[in-house]
């Protein structure tokens, strides 16, 4: 069977290709349509997928008398229209998390961003009004908001799915242990079904040993390897390379900072050259204070300001130098298959797409094999609660 998906929130498309990859011998999803409102994050999403883009802001869509501009309120009636011509059986959403995040400001409801999840409720009831509501929802967010405001702001959250008559599971999940994608990425996935036996049949969450991926020190080599572009060199990459002209301050020799007035001079003398010296690991320089190589052997969290430089940026070392994470590097470490079916804009409107854009879109992305891992479990699910009924009714009959 092949159960219908709409996404709000897409981003890039993070849990859309998740859903589309996911498989199981009696079902499969299909994309119906997508929202988002970031017209970077359209471009990159309109490239790679062929169903309906809706962007726009979501809010305005489900509520266009909202909108002052005539002209605009027509429009959002009309995308509005669009989405609900559809039944979908899945509803997912990757809804804004800084207003949750412990990069972010952590303000949770108070902040308008939080106040997105109500989008969810408000789609839910409309297609509940026009159809019935969708049967299942796959919902992301950082780790934060399960303790958030002491647990208070996810109790909310879970009370007003259950209103909609939806059974609730949620897990805390690190993309490096159970997928192939070497990055520390901590998320909450929240599931949900409107059928009771579906829920109970979804065991994952009280099972997640199960799932766990080990790997020994080639297998963390050979994942790494997968997704680092190492042809590049100074030559065709110099703007990604850390150099002494660039960054001063990154490469001093002892000679050279004891040359600096102990009242200027930073704590720890930093030397990215010397400090950075094992390939197939990731370090980052902590604050401008000193070099840090990431423990657990991945790459740290990607995040969505990465690209404005300061300690996100995560470094490797390469043959020729030391240089930071490209675009398309980043996009791979969250599962995106870059080169093989998933293309990066080059430009938009006439101009250049910048990296920055790019690193935003990476570190605001959902896993696509940690959405592919999920929802083939749903699909399971299911399947398995259909399995069941229609033995019941070959016995009963």
């Amino acid at each position: 069977m092949e159960y219908k998906v709409g996404s709000l929130f897409a981003g890039i498309g993070g849990i859309c290709l998740g859903f589309k990859n996911a498989t199981h011998a009696d079902g499969s999803y299909k994309m119906v349509w997508a929202n988002e409102i970031d017209e970077y994050a359209v471009e990159t999403y309109k490239k790679n997928f062929n169903h309906p883009m809706i962007d726009g802001d979501i809010e305005k869509i489900l509520q266009p008398e909202r909108e002052e501009n005539e002209e605009l309120r027509s429009d959002y009636y009309k995308k509005r229209e669009q989405i609900l011509q559809h039944q979908i059986d899945v509803l997912t959403a990757g809804f804004p998390c800084q207003a949750f995040s412990i990069a972010g400001y952590r303000k949770g409801f108070d902040d308008e961003r939080g106040n997105l999840f109500l989008s969810i409720i408000d789609l839910i009831q409309q297609l509940g009004e026009k159809h019935e509501k969708p049967k299942m929802l796959f919902l992301e967010n950082v780790k934060n908001l399960k303790s958030h405001d002491k647990g208070r702001t996810y109790k909310v959250i879970k009370e007003k799915l259950e209103e909609e008559g939806y059974y609730v599971k949620e897990a805390v999940l690190n993309t490096k242990e159970f997928t192939r994608l070497p990055q520390n990425r901590e998320r909450i996935y929240i599931i949900a079904f409107r059928d009771s036996i579906e829920a109970t049949n979804f065991t994952m969450f009280e099972n997640l040993e199960n799932f766990k991926v080990e790997r020994n020190q080639v297998e963390r080599v050979e994942a790494i390897d997968g997704v680092l572009d190492l042809h590049l060199t100074k030559e065709n990459a110099d703007k990604y390379y850390y150099t002494k002209k660039k960054y001063p301050s990154y490469f001093l020799t002892e000679e050279e900072y004891n040359n600096i007035d102990e009242t200027e001079r930073k704590e720890h003398r930093i030397n990215i050259d010397e400090e950075i010296t094992e390939e197939y690991q990731f370090y980052q320089v902590r604050r401008g204070m000193y070099v840090r190589r990431n423990m657990n052997g991945v790459c740290p969290t990607l995040t969505a300001n990465m690209g404005t430089g300061g300690h996100n940026v995560a470094l490797i070392k390469v043959r020729d130098g030391v240089r930071k994470l490209t675009p398309a590097e980043t996009f791979k470490l969250q599962g995106f298959p870059i080169g093989q079916g998933y293309e990066l804009p080059k430009d938009y409107k006439g101009r250049p797409f910048s990296d920055g854009r790019l690193y935003k879109q990476a570190g605001n992305a959902v896993s696509v094999d940690m959405a592919q891992l999920i929802a083939e479990e749903m699909l399971k699910a299911v399947t398995i609660t259909k399995k069941h009924f229609y033995e019941d009714v070959i016995v009963t009959n």
